[in-house]
C-alpha cells in the first residue's frame, strides 16, 4: 500500500540530493539537509529561498558573484536532476523525527569529495 507520505519524503529527498549535487558539482561548501528545506519553506519560490539561505548565511559570495548568477548556476544544475520546486508543508512529527537521519546518511556521501570551490566559497 502505498503511504502519502511516502511519496512526499521521496519527493523531499530527490529535491534535497539534486541541491547537493548541484552544491557540489559548483565547489560550493555548503549542504543542505531536510531542516534547511523546510526553514525556508516560507519564502515563496525557489530561487528566493536559494538567494535568502546565500545572504543569510555566505554572504561572502556576494563579493566575487553577484547574487542572480549563484541562484542560476545552482537551480540549473538542480532542476537538471530534480526538475521543479520542493513540495513542503510543516512536517509532521514522524517526519520530524525521521529526517535528521536521513539527512546523516545523504551527508555522509558528501565528505572528502576534494572538489575545488568557488573563490570566497
Amino acid at each position: 500500500m502505498n503511504h502519502p507520505t511516502s511519496h512526499r519524503d521521496r519527493q523531499l529527498e530527490a529535491q534535497l540530493c539534486a541541491f547537493n549535487t548541484a552544491f557540489a558539482e559548483l565547489g560550493l561548501r555548503f549542504r543542505w539537509d531536510a531542516s534547511t528545506l523546510f526553514s525556508l519553506a516560507t519564502i515563496a519560490g525557489e530561487s528566493a529561498r536559494v538567494a535568502a539561505y546565500i545572504e543569510t548565511h555566505h554572504p561572502h559570495l556576494l563579493k566575487a558573484y553577484t547574487l542572480e548568477f549563484l541562484c542560476e548556476a545552482i537551480l540549473a544544475r538542480k532542476n537538471a536532476q530534480a526538475p521543479g520546486e520542493w513540495p513542503l508543508a510543516t512536517p509532521a512529527p514522524r517526519e520530524a523525527q525521521e529526517w535528521p537521519a536521513v539527512a546523516a546518511a545523504m551527508e555522509q556521501d558528501w565528505h572528502g569529495g576534494g572538489l575545488p570551490a568557488l573563490a570566497g566559497a
